[in-house]
């Protein structure tokens, strides 16, 4: 394979940890709710996303930067230090994001987030490299920094009325060594890059990271009980029927992205499920 075969292959490849895929970390709306999210298992345990105070937990714009910055790791090699560069503008334009002030402001926040809130595991989350469970907290990111760009950068940018001279950056950040051994240890879930921006909806793009766990793990078809999937998700809603109208648009787009080749709602007794048949693996 050609270099350039190469990386175009690495850009279309997210690459994520299987541990974490498979707990509930952001909420599936930007709201200013400030709550832990706290998840137990049927297997035992505790899993809580703690965030810093003052600040929210992460949402639907942190899921995003999460993901591209696995993405960027993975295309990099998965440096051994862990560290990224990028710069600010050409993250967004990864993400599909309008690049302004509002979203430079909503990029450094996310980024922050990631660093910031905690994640607790009392024997939830999974080390591949130790095969035990984690007694402790984590971050996703260890480390961030961002620096503003040289004058003579700066000075540029009245040519563009749409940009703030104080506003684009670059950012130097650290994946957390806890999610960097479970990937050098193959624990891992494999997403499409492309499907993933495919999906418009922040429900179903969870979804998507979701059933790559359940394929991992070697499920053609996947039956879950729908307040459990609302708990994993994480989602707000507990009601069977409201749980159902905020999961449809999401299995449509599924379906139409050719992620899931069946998805249906059923009732046994009093108790909901989900039956999620899974298609073939997507490059």
């Amino acid at each position: 394979m050609s270099l350039a075969a190469h990386r175009r292959t690495a850009t279309r490849t997210i690459v994520l940890d299987r541990s974490l895929e498979a707990l509930p970390l952001f909420r599936l709306s930007d709201s200013a709710d400030d709550s832990a999210v706290t998840y137990a298992p049927e297997s035992g345990g505790r899993w809580r996303v703690l965030p810093t105070p003052g600040d929210r937990v992460p949402g639907t714009f942190d899921q995003d930067v999460y993901v591209e910055l696995l993405r960027r790791y993975h295309e990099a090699n998965c440096p051994d230090d862990g560290s990224l560069t990028f710069t600010l503008h050409s993250f967004l334009r990864s993400i599909g994001r309008r690049v302004d002030g509002r979203t430079y402001e909503q990029l450094r926040g996310a980024l922050s987030r990631l660093e910031r809130t905690a994640l607790e595991s009392s024997g939830v989350y999974y080390d591949a490299a130790g095969a035990t469970r984690l007694e402790g907290r984590f971050t996703i990111l260890s480390s961030i920094a961002i620096e503003r760009r040289r004058n003579s950068d700066r000075e540029q940018l009245a040519l563009f009325p749409t940009f703030s001279a104080s506003e684009p950056g670059d950012a130097r950040v650290t994946i957390s060594n806890v999610i960097r051994s479970n990937i050098t240890a193959g624990h891992i879930v494999t997403l499409s890059a492309p499907r993933y921006l495919n999906l418009s909806s922040p429900v179903a793009r969870r979804l998507y990271r979701l059933l790559e766990v359940a394929r991992e793990d070697g499920t053609v078809t996947w039956r879950i009980a729908l307040d459990q999937l609302a708990e994993q998700l994480p989602l707000a809603q507990r009601y069977p029927s409201h749980l159902q109208r905020v999961l449809q648009p999401a299995h449509q787009m599924l379906l139409s992205e050719g992620l899931a080749r069946d998805i249906a709602f059923k009732q046994h007794r009093r108790e909901w499920f989900v039956d999620y048949v899974l298609a073939s693996r997507l490059v």
